[in-house]
Parts: C-alpha cells; structure tokens; sequence
C-alpha cells in the first residue's frame, strides 16, 4: 500500500499471505470479495439478545421512545463503524494491530484482553441459548451435554477463514434466519390474533426523554465496534463505499437493531411467556408456538452469531497470548481453549457475574472507540504514522502514555459514575467517550515527536 513509513532496517509485513492474520496486515491479493463480506458479517446480526434488548427498551421506557432510541442507535452505530470500517480496509489491521499504535506493543495486551473477554461471554450467553431451550424440550438430554455438543459443533465451525468457509455458512442461513422471523410474527398473529397493545408497551408515565436512556444503553453494546474492524479488514478497497455504508453501516444494524427489537416488542406483547423476560424464555415462547420449526430458528440464529463470537475469541486470544508472553499459538489450539473457557462458564452458574464484567469492560469498550475515532479523524494523522503505520514491536514503544492515559482515565471516569447509580446512569457512557475523546486529542499531538521518533527508529530495551 503506498504511503507506509518504512523502517529503516525492514519493511512492513503486507506483501504475502499472512501466517498469523491477527498479528500481520491483510494484504490485498487475500480480500474478500463484497458478497462474500457480506455474508460472513450478517451472520452477527441474527442475536436472540437483539430482540430481549428492545423488549428490555419498551418496558422501560415505553414502546415509542425504545423505536426512536433504536433509530437513534442504528444511525450512530452505522456512522461510527462507516468511519472505521473504511480505515480497516485501507490499512489490513486488526484490533490488535491499531491497538499497538494507540497503546504501545505491550499496551494493546489490554485490548485484546478485553475483546477476547467479551466475545467469550457472549458466545456463553448464546450457546446457552441453545442448550437450555434443547434440555427444556426434551428433559431426556442433559444440560451439561446439550452444553458440550453446542461447544463441540461451534469450535470446528471457525477453523476456516471468513472469505472462504464464514461467508458461505452464514449465507446458507441467512434466508432461513428472516424466514423464521417473519414466520414468527405471522404465527404468532395467527394462533393470539392481533393487539395494538404492543404500541403502548412500558410503563403507565414514560419519561419524554426515555428515548436518551435506550440510545445510551445500546453504548452498551460498542463491542461490535471492534467486531466491525476485525471483520472489514478482509474488505476490498474498491468495495470500500459499499462496506462502509451498506454491509457495516445504517441498513446492517436496520436489521440487527430496528427489525429485530420490533419483531421482539410485537411478539412478547403478543406470546404469553412463563418467566421473567430472557433470551431463554422468548426462545421457549417461539419453541411452544413454532414447535420444530422454532427450535430450528432459534438453533440457527445462535449460531449463525456464535461463528463471530468463538473466531474473534479465538483471534483474539492469540493476540493476547502474543503480546503478553510473546508465545505464538496456532489457531486450532487458540479455538479449543476459548472452547473449554466456554463450556466450564456454560456450566457454572456465572451469569451475574458475567452480566456486571460485561458492563464494567462495556466502559472500557466505549473509550477504546473514541480513541479510535480520535485517532483516525485526526488531520496529522497520516503525516506522523503513515497511510498505515507500522506494526513491528521492534519499531513502536512498549507502552503509549498517550493511548492509555486517555482510555484508563476515561474508563475510570465511567467506572465511577456507574456505580454511583441515579442520574448518573444515564450520563456515564456519553462522559466516558468526551473524557476519552478530549484527553487523547491533547495528549496525542504532545507525544507527536516521540512518535515519530518511535516509527523511524529502533527502540531500545
């Protein structure tokens, strides 16, 4: 790619076919094509939670203002992932990767740490998904091992690449995906016949301000912002308009988000369910209306995100292992230890504790994000690191003082007001990205020089 500042006694590593994806650029002759993006990412929009989330949004805070959150959420997460998609594909870096020129060499540990966390928790919530609901319907088979048989089919499922394997199971469901959604919505009106009541969900005073209280909650979930990096790397640069704007923009979380939050408003006003609202009892609901056909949806709907969840895992993983220890392991081994983290945590009776850690790292998400848009809108940008900057820890410090003041602060801001609970709630995921976004526009043009000098020289240990 023209425009790297080479090293002086090497050069950057993207001419060939990278050994280890995570820790090398994607070079351009391994792109995928735009179909073939496509299908891989849709896999990550078919999440049962995407449905629990805009029930959670209308009980809270009224129907009407979870429908304008939920718009508010698609623009926002479309605009952000446009911005950092068409980066991704510009230069071939991973999470991992960028991170080591915001943080350091030894600094992007933390990143990857907490995206291979977050991926493994969600493939916990999901999988579990799947084996609860096939212990519910047929008692006969244990938990623990409808547990195992969702680990044992999930690992072998992200050992090929996302161009080549990724991309054409997750095109295969797709279809069957909305066809069981819809399906759903039908059946559902068929069997209860039809009730308005789902326009007037939540409580009997709505605040007139709720719709602040769903757009920021879905802050929450930014995560998908570092899947959107992994995953548009693999994209071609002539495909950037469309990938940016269509496959990771505003129509992809139209469907995640919109579609997906207003089928699961309609439906839970609609199904009586048994049980406090989860992902668990609205698949039990679609099982008891669908009878087979809802224990095939839910089946592929929990996997089809389950092959995002388990490779950015295990990718993520490696790169961690890599950073910390510098230990290269093969993705295969990668794949069976975030398997067996899995399975134990399916068995474990954990979810609580999951639940608190992914919102304590959702704040750490959410100022790696504002770093990352901070750092790609920067105008100096390509004239201090290069079109794509270099990766070689030999070439970049250890640690960034930049980077990770900027995030830790930023974190601990939002960690604070958090857990000071009252008004507070609705304010620390927005405070948490002005504090990040401030802190590392100052902090960065200050460091440029050491930067710079960083890039051309050798760092001496």
């Amino acid at each position: 790619m023209a425009g790297v500042i080479q090293p002086k006694n090497g050069k950057q590593k993207n001419s060939s076919t990278p050994s280890d994806p995570n820790q090398e650029l994607v070079p351009l002759e391994n792109r995928a094509s735009r179909g073939s993006l496509t299908m891989a990412w849709w896999g990550v929009c078919s999440a049962m939670f995407y449905l629990v989330i805009g029930i959670a949004m209308a009980e809270n805070y009224g129907t009407k203002n979870a429908i304008i959150g939920l718009l508010i959420s698609c623009v926002s997460f479309g605009i952000i992932n446009g911005i950092i998609s068409r980066y991704a594909i510009r230069t071939g870096m991973s999470v991992a990767l960028f991170s080591r020129v915001l943080f350091g060499h030894k600094g992007a540990a933390l990143a990857t740490l907490i995206f291979f966390a977050t991926a493994m928790y969600y493939a916990v919530f999901e999988g579990s998904v799947i084996a609860v609901t096939f212990h519910q319907t047929y008692p006969s088979l244990p938990y623990w091992l409808a547990a195992l048989i969702v680990v044992a089919y999930s690992v072998p499922m992200i050992m090929g690449s996302v161009q080549n394997w990724l991309d054409k199971l997750n095109g295969v469901l797709l279809p069957f995906y909305l066809i069981g959604l819809i399906g759903a919505v039908v059946m559902a009106t068929n069997e209860f016949g039809y009730s308005n009541a789902w326009l007037s969900l939540g409580p009997e005073e709505v605040s007139p301000f709720g719709w602040w209280n769903v757009a920021v909650y879905y802050m929450g979930v930014w995560v998908l912002m570092m899947y959107t990096f992994d995953y548009a790397r693999y994209g071609k640069q002539e495909d950037s308009k469309y990938l940016s704007w269509f496959n990771f923009g505003i129509p992809f979380y139209l469907v995640a988000f919109f579609l997906s939050g207003l089928a699961g408003i309609y439906l839970v006003s609609t199904i009586p369910l048994e049980g406090e609202l989860s992902e668990v009892s609205i698949t039990l609901g679609l099982v008891k209306l669908m009878g087979v056909f809802g224990l095939i949806f839910v089946v592929i709907t929990q996997t089809r995100i389950n092959t995002a969840n388990y490779l950015l895992a295990t990718t993520n993983l490696q790169a961690f292992i890599k950073d910390t220890i510098n230990i290269k392991i093969p993705k295969f081994v990668g794949a069976l230890l975030i398997g067996t983290f899995i399975f134990i945590l399916m068995l474990l009776d954990v979810f609580n504790y999951l639940l608190q850690a992914l919102a304590y790292q959702g704040v750490f998400v959410v100022a790696w994000v504002a770093i990352a848009l901070t750092h790609i809108l920067y105008p100096k940008r390509e004239s201090i690191f290069g079109v794509v900057p270099v990766i070689d820890p030999q070439r970049l410090p250890a640690f960034d003082k930049s980077g990770l003041i900027a995030w830790i602060v930023a974190s601990m801001v939002g960690i604070v007001l958090m857990n000071l609970g009252g008004s507070w709630v609705n304010w620390y995921a927005t405070l948490t990205f002005v504090t990040a976004t401030v802190l590392y526009a100052i902090l960065m043009p200050k460091n440029q020089q050491q930067m710079v000098s960083s890039i051309l020289e050798p760092v001496t240990r």
